[in-house]
């Protein structure tokens, strides 16, 4: 493993108790960071922080933040940035919706994954964007997916709200190129975590056929990107894509 300069900065991963965004603090912590992990599920939060703690000299706090709701958004960045300022916030909370036609799609599950996936992730942009900006330097990374480059069918609203995420990534990442805050997103193909959970086997196995290197993504190799997106190296990128689709989706 590569070391990844994250010395004495402090990084908020959503969604961090299980995962991708577990994976990511996994990473950070090994690269010298303090993280903070924001998640609604509060014992899979204290568990994730037990198991980060363990044979190392970790600093983990956890935050127990409704995304969805902006409030209990503002609220945690309240409670985070009084531990100490953030430096990175990487949005890694999401879900995948069911796997149906746009026609049968149930309208209150479509709401639901933007919710969740655009509405959570503007919410928490919004405001430590704000903090980051104040202090001129700060790191934002956002989870997309390769399915809001290419559109996976029967996921539509996944698709679309994946879409949406790089869209605002391309928007913030201009808004704030002339300070010391950069934002850039990634594009992961199929990752096998428990995302998979909420997925059919057979939406799966399109998802698997897809790949030119007819493997999964490893959620480690997703944390490295991610963690060098958030170093101070990573200076002259922002409102970019980063591909990690094993081949399928390189523009």
């Amino acid at each position: 493993m590569n070391l990844l300069d994250m010395k004495g900065r402090h990084a908020v991963i959503t969604g961090g108790a299980t995962g991708l965004g577990f994976a990511i603090a996994q990473r950070m912590l090994a690269s010298g960071a303090r993280v903070t992990i924001w998640d609604r599920d509060a014992a899979g939060m204290a568990q994730a922080a037990e198991q980060l703690r363990q044979g190392q000299a970790a600093v983990v706090n956890t935050v127990q933040v409704d995304v969805t709701d902006h409030a209990s958004v503002v609220q945690a960045t309240a409670h985070t940035t009084a531990l100490a300022p953030v430096d990175v916030l990487v949005n890694s909370a999401g879900i995948t919706g069911p796997n149906t036609k746009v026609w049968d799609y149930p309208v209150d599950a479509w709401k639901q994954v933007f919710d969740v996936n655009v509405h959570g992730l503007f919410h928490c942009c919004r405001e430590l964007s704000a903090h980051m900006k104040a202090r001129n330097y700060g790191r934002i990374v956002n989870i997309a997916s390769v399915a809001g480059k290419d559109g996976n069918p029967n996921a539509s609203a996944y698709s679309a709200s994946k879409a949406a995420v790089i869209g605002l990534t391309k928007s913030l990442g201009k808004e704030l190129a002339d300070t010391g805050v950069r934002v850039n997103c990634v594009t992961p193909a199929a990752v096998k975590t428990a995302i998979f959970d909420q997925m059919t086997p057979e939406h799966i196995q399109f998802m698997l056929s897809k790949i030119p290197m007819a493997r999964f993504g490893e959620p480690e190799e997703v944390a490295a990107m991610v963690t060098w997106l958030s170093t101070e190296e990573c200076s002259f990128s922002t409102g970019a894509v980063f591909d990690l689709s094993g081949g399928r989706s390189t523009y």
